[in-house]
């Protein structure tokens, strides 16, 4: 659910920065439900650690949208962490590699 309700808000957020892409790709919630780590995907990846940076810089206008979206489901609105998911950079780097 976490995963879903944070990709609407960065899909709507994405939409007035044309040529960007913003998804989220994987959530890890720590066991108690305080923690939410977030792996974004951005494209182009050359973006990727300005647009995570902006990011962190808003957690907490994010967090508070998050809450207004899911305030009725869960008990806790967890603390948000975001990280660049690179794993798609590194399998085209595999591909490259073995092509070559």
């Amino acid at each position: 659910m976490l995963q879903k309700e944070l990709s609407l808000i960065f899909q709507g957020q994405t939409r007035m920065m044309h040529g960007v892409m913003v998804s989220v790709t994987r959530t890890k919630v720590s066991p108690d439900l305080s923690v939410c780590t977030a792996y974004l995907s951005v494209f182009p990846s050359e973006k990727a650690e300005e647009i995570v940076a902006n990011v962190n810089a808003n957690t907490k206008t994010i967090r508070y949208e998050l809450g207004t979206r899911i305030r009725n489901q869960v008990r806790i609105i967890p603390e948000l962490r975001f990280f660049v998911d690179d794993s798609l950079d590194y399998i085209d780097r595999i591909d490259e590699l073995l092509k070559g």
